[in-house]
């Protein structure tokens, strides 16, 4: 089944798309770079790499520290942060209904794969 992929050219070379947002979002739900980076077989070294570049693209961090306590520190993503994911999903999915019938009509024009018996 086909797919579409959006990557947002935000210009100078920057861009956000699929993997970025993914990982904000498990993020977001782990509160820890290095969860999130394991989530997705990623280092924790090119997770924090990808952290501190979109911290740097926007006017104010996307991701940032939360304090300790009794269950530790981590991470937490900011308002701006969840606004970002927000509005690349929406993006996503306007894109997704605005090209569905071209992506059918791709589908249909696609070669059968060869079967596993071949």
């Amino acid at each position: 089944m086909a797919s579409l992929s959006v990557r947002i050219d935000l210009g100078s070379g920057n861009r956000i798309g699929p993997g970025k947002i993914e990982l904000l979002e498990k993020i977001d739900a782990s509160g820890s770079i290095s969860a999130a980076g394991r989530a997705m077989n990623m280092s924790y070294r090119r997770a924090w790499e990808l952290v501190e570049e979109m911290n740097a693209l926007f006017t104010a961090p996307l991701v940032s520290p939360r304090t300790g306590g009794r269950q530790g520190g981590g991470t937490e993503l900011t308002a701006l942060g969840r606004s970002v994911v927000a509005n690349y999903r929406t993006v996503e999915q306007a894109a997704r209904d605005a090209a569905r019938a071209q992506i059918s009509e791709l589908e249909a024009e696609l070669a059968p794969l060869p079967s596993a018996a071949e």
